[in-house]
């Protein structure tokens, strides 16, 4: 028996740490700033490193060293970053029986740029064997076995094919009275706004950083307050805000807000899902949406000081 079943991507990620680098501001770039290296030169990287990504297998991580039983749920390639990543998921105790393999793709990779001084990151990403998981692939009577009622699934951003699998997953999950935790990426919110509030009906818990709120709202995301009423009235559960300065999370009833504490910050990658999957283990351990914030926020924070998505995550005490 689990008790909870992540569905999301699984990655390789190679992390360049860079020194000799400039940054441009253009309009010509769509956030106003450019990474540039000299053309045609041999750029000397300070450091590498190795490490598993992917939302899916990043929030496994956090419920599995939370202390609950997990299974991931997605696609890699018959390569060896596919069995890499196989190999860490036994590791942390993670089932991987719901994980297929194909020879049509190879494994999810990317690149990940860091330039130090400013701590920001530039990702080359490959979308790869994540992105064509099919209904067929998933043991559906198998998952409604060993899932509970009351137990959680949770729906880590999908793109390319597996993204069409959104609305099947959640409304098997609320059919077989699963909990649902949705962290849509841009694919998802691309869905017709009739497709996105059938299934936001049905979810539990959403989570959302300031810029996917203003996209799914339509409202400017200055427009905090207007922002909350309409996810209130699309998604009965509870909807969660992040950014860089904090948390903000409505429960229909009111609204909490939490500052982020300063953190001598190394790599910013999977600190998203590492709230958002510490936040879903306090909700599961005390049903107390403060504590589940806590939670949350500390496991980011604790992820961001070491390198990769998955270094630097809590263990249950």
């Amino acid at each position: 028996m689990y008790d909870v079943i992540t569905f999301g991507s699984a990655a390789w990620d190679v992390f360049l740490k860079l020194d000799k680098f400039k940054t441009i501001k253009s309009n010509k770039f769509a956030r106003g700033q450019g990474l540039c290296l000299d053309l045609g030169s041999k750029i000397d990287v300070k450091e590498i490193f190795l490490f598993s990504g992917g939302g899916g297998t990043n929030t496994a991580a956090t419920f599995a060293s939370q202390g609950f039983k997990t299974a991931f749920c997605g696609k890699i390639g018959d390569d060896i970053f596919g069995n890499e990543i196989i190999k860490e998921l036994k590791s942390l105790k993670i089932d991987t029986n719901f994980v297929s393999k194909t020879k049509l793709k190879p494994t999810n990779y990317s690149v990940i740029l860091n330039t130090e001084p400013e701590k920001n990151k530039t990702v080359l990403a490959y979308r790869g064997a994540s992105d064509i998981l099919e209904r067929k692939d998933i043991p559906w009577n198998k998952i409604k076995t060993c899932l509970p009622a009351g137990r959680w699934f949770y729906l880590a951003p999908l793109s390319g094919k597996t993204a069409g699998l959104t609305e099947y997953i959640i409304n098997f999950a609320h059919k077989n009275k699963i909990k649902i935790a949705f962290n849509p990426g841009k694919f998802q919110l691309s869905f017709s706004q009739n497709t996105l509030n059938r299934i936001l009906k049905k979810v539990d818990v959403l989570f959302l950083n300031r810029e996917e709120a203003s996209l799914l709202t339509k409202l400017s995301y200055n427009k905090e307050e207007q922002i909350f009423k309409k996810l209130d009235q699309m998604c009965p559960g509870i909807a969660i805000i992040g950014s860089s300065k904090g948390i903000k999370a409505s429960d229909n009833k009111r609204i909490y807000q939490f500052k982020s504490s300063k953190v001598k910050i190394a790599d910013k990658t999977g600190a998203g899902d590492a709230f958002a999957s510490g936040f879903i283990s306090g909700l599961i351990r005390k049903n107390d949406i403060k504590y589940a914030i806590k939670l949350g926020m500390a496991n980011s924070a604790s992820c961001m000081k070491k390198w990769g998505a998955k270094q630097g995550l809590l263990k249950k005490q």
